[in-house]
């Protein structure tokens, strides 16, 4: 389990995870073993998945961001696995979560302009398998998109 300490070096790496090992070690009141022999621990023990970097798909010529929450014909016994398989293989859907209740999956779908989502529309998505109804959302703007945990 995780101690004050494995917190407050957390705390402060997943704030600035390209920081130097002795910067992190400062900022978090530990040597730089110390830090370093914890993170390998929280990494061996799953607490620490890896880092991955954040690109702004607009920058990239992305403008256009959409959720689809889609209903699933559950009469289908594989028909979530099927469904995620096929959306996975869809490169502009960039995340795919699912849900319980009335609402079974959100893919997160990106294009360039409205016309290039609506043909991703009609030719990679309406074509997923076992779809019973789907629903649009468009994205108007990210008001909160913070991963940090509250350490």
């Amino acid at each position: 389990m995780l101690d004050d300490t494995d917190r407050r070096i957390l705390r402060h790496y997943q704030h600035a995870p390209a920081a130097a090992l002795s910067d992190l070690a400062e900022l978090a009141g530990v040597t730089a073993n110390t830090c370093a022999r914890r993170l390998e621990r929280m990494e061996a023990q799953g607490v620490i998945l890896g880092n991955r970097a954040v690109i702004d798909w607009r920058a990239l010529g992305y403008e256009v961001e959409v959720s689809l929450r889609a209903q699933l014909d559950k009469t289908q016994p594989r028909a979530f696995d099927e469904f995620t398989a096929a959306a996975r293989e869809v490169p502009e859907v960039v995340e795919i979560q699912t849900f319980l209740g009335r609402v079974d999956l959100r893919l997160c779908v990106i294009a360039r302009d409205m016309a290039h989502y609506q043909h991703i529309y009609r030719s990679a998505i309406l074509p997923l398998p076992h779809i019973a109804d789907i629903e649009a959302l468009m994205h108007m703007a990210r008001i909160k998109a913070d991963e940090a945990l509250p350490l």
